[in-house]
């Protein structure tokens, strides 16, 4: 994944400044509380490693790890056995758009039709709809969303969920090692952690994820899914 910028791995605050349009960065609170998200999937054994993973793992109060992903539409219809397996485990799910457009590249009226793909297939793979699976969230591909496309989803009622650490696990110039590296030593309560569930990011996440997990929760930390 190549973002039309480089990302810092910690969005700094005045990113937030910029952006007063009820986009979600974090979730402040006086507890140490993390949230995990993954986009990208479902994909055949990256997302059934998350979930295996996480799976393995409790918080402090023996309650389970749950976190969030994001999926794009075109995945769930490929997998919806997997898509369904991560809300049988109790995890949360966004839209993602069904083909991880770029925003800034695509008309309005496009993006919109597509994420209503994504959201079209969700619920054909759940044969429920859309509000009884407890979202609607959204993430822009790529982090970028023109002001007219958010405005557009946010009347229809997404949430537009950003992200404050980004681990960089897709990008083939970071290590595994600077991937564990760029979560422990950025991330901060409340965070919204973003990792990748795709073939490219898929080495580096399985080193660093289950290492990042292990290293919050000796210091006391849950790790909790978004809702809303």
């Amino acid at each position: 994944m190549k973002f039309p910028i480089p990302l810092p791995v910690r969005v700094p605050s005045f990113i937030k400044w910029w952006h007063p349009n009820g986009y979600i960065w974090d979730r402040p609170s006086q507890e140490k509380t993390l949230y995990l998200t993954f986009d990208d999937g479902p994909i055949v054994e990256v997302t059934e490693w998350v979930l295996d993973t996480l799976s393995r793992k409790r918080n402090p109060d023996n309650s389970p790890i749950l976190a969030s992903f994001f999926c794009i539409g075109d995945n769930v219809r490929r997998h919806p056995n997997i898509f369904n397996t991560i809300l049988d485990a109790g995890h949360s799910v966004g839209n993602h758009t069904y083909n991880h457009l770029k925003g800034w590249l695509t008309e309005t009226d496009d993006y919109i039709k597509n994420t209503h793909l994504a959201e079209l297939e969700m619920s054909k793979a759940t044969q429920v709809g859309v509000q009884s699976l407890n979202y609607p969230m959204f993430r822009p591909p790529y982090g970028r969303i023109k002001k007219r496309q958010a405005r557009a989803l946010q009347k229809q009622g997404y949430h537009i969920i950003m992200y404050r650490t980004v681990a960089y696990d897709w990008d083939k110039n970071t290590s595994p090692e600077q991937c564990l590296k760029n979560i422990i030593r950025k991330a901060k309560s409340g965070d919204i952690i973003v990792f990748h569930d795709s073939v490219k990011a898929f080495k580096n996440m399985q080193y660093a994820l289950p290492r990042a997990i292990d290293y919050f929760l000796e210091k006391g930390y849950s790790f909790k899914k978004l809702e809303y």
